[in-house]
C-alpha cells in the first residue's frame, strides 16, 4: 500500500488541478460573439460583449492619461471612452509589454485583453503576451502599432 500511495497523491492532485484550473480556461477561451449592429454589445461600442473575466475587443478614444501603476507589475494606464460613452480603464503591463509612448487625449486606440468590472465602467488589462502561454494574449493598437 506504501507503494501506491505516492502515485495516488498525484493522480487525486492532477485530477483536481484539472477540475479546478478548467472552468478558468474555459472562461478565457469562450469567447462571446461579435455583435451585429442591433446586438447588445454594439451599444457600448465594444465588438464583444463586456462579461467579466472574459476577453473583450474594442476600441475608444483616450479621454485621460493617468500616472503609471507602479505597485507590483508595473501598468501603464489610460482611460477610454467607447463610442457608447461609457469609459474604461486600460492597464497595460508595461513589465511584459512596451510603453505606448506619446499617447494623448484624443488619440483614438484599439484593445484586446480581459475585463473586469467595477464600480467605475471597468478596466481592460491582460493587453500582453502571457509569457507562461496560460492565458490569451491580449494586445492595444495605437497609430498604427501593435502593443503586446
Amino acid at each position: 500500500m506504501k507503494r501506491f500511495l505516492p502515485v495516488l497523491v498525484i493522480f487525486a492532485a492532477v485530477y483536481l488541478y484539472q477540475e479546478f484550473d478548467s472552468p478558468a480556461d474555459q472562461a478565457y477561451s469562450q469567447q462571446v460573439p461579435a455583435a451585429t449592429s442591433t446586438g447588445p454589445s454594439a451599444s457600448i461600442g465594444t465588438s464583444t460583449a463586456l462579461v467579466d473575466g472574459r476577453q473583450a475587443k474594442g476600441s475608444g478614444t483616450v479621454v485621460r492619461v493617468l500616472a503609471d501603476d507602479n505597485d507590483g507589475s508595473r501598468h501603464q494606464r489610460f482611460i477610454l471612452r467607447l463610442a457608447s460613452g461609457r469609459t474604461l480603464l486600460i492597464a497595460h503591463n508595461i513589465d511584459l509589454a512596451p510603453r505606448i509612448n506619446g499617447i494623448r487625449e484624443g488619440d483614438a486606440v484599439q484593445f484586446y485583453g480581459e475585463y473586469r468590472s467595477n464600480s467605475r465602467g471597468g478596466v481592460i488589462h491582460w493587453t500582453h503576451h502571457d509569457p507562461a502561454g496560460r492565458h490569451p494574449d491580449g494586445w492595444l493598437q495605437h497609430q498604427g502599432r501593435v502593443y503586446q
